[in-house]
């Protein structure tokens, strides 16, 4: 294995990387633009963020196994240590929040006794929790809070990778990228 290959992603991580990235950004799209429309309309788009969030679930899921089972590339040796630990901080967060938002939505929808269908092909049933529209509420808004953190640590994450490649230049976005320099 080459010194530069070893300081990247796998293609396995990378893909599940990109893959739930565009689907999270996405999902955030769709909920922004179903938040202001009218029934039934509303929620049928609903509907696919709701579909979408178990698939970002499965993959999360996926990337997970991928993890526990395929090296991951040491960070930059040239990282501040609040750097590092930031950088830990965040991805932590993020598996949180992807396990958490999608538990979190098939939570309130259960309390609010409806199942997840996705995108017709088969149905999640609802969680045997009851029903609770109140609580199902507090969580759906709890659901969105999460989801607008998520987005600001995306943020946070974009511009910390876009620092490390062109200002630090010790390789940034390219450890997840199949191309570009990731220097020694």
């Amino acid at each position: 294995m080459s010194e530069t290959h070893a300081r990247r992603y796998s293609k396995g991580a990378m893909l599940f990387h990109w893959a739930i990235a565009i689907l999270v950004i996405m999902n955030w799209q769709i909920a922004e633009r179903a938040g202001s429309l009218e029934m039934p309309l509303k929620a049928e788009v609903f509907g696919y963020h709701k579909a979408w969030g178990m698939v970002i679930l499965a993959l999360t899921l996926g990337r997970l196994m991928w993890r526990f089972t395929h090296r991951v590339p040491p960070l930059p040796a040239d990282l501040a240590r609040w750097e590092a630990a930031l950088a830990r901080t965040v991805h932590t967060i993020f598996y949180v929040l992807l396990i958490g938002l999608p538990l979190g939505g098939w939570l309130a929808n259960s309390l609010g006794g409806r199942t997840i269908d996705v995108f017709g092909l088969f149905t999640i049933p609802a969680l045997p929790v009851g029903e609770n529209s109140d609580l199902a509420g507090q969580i759906f808004d709890a659901h969105a809070l999460g989801g607008s953190i998520f987005i600001a640590l995306i943020g946070l994450h974009i511009l910390g990778a876009l620092k490390h490649t062109f200002f630090d230049r010790n390789g940034g976005i390219f450890r997840m990228l199949p191309f570009g320099k990731v220097p020694s």
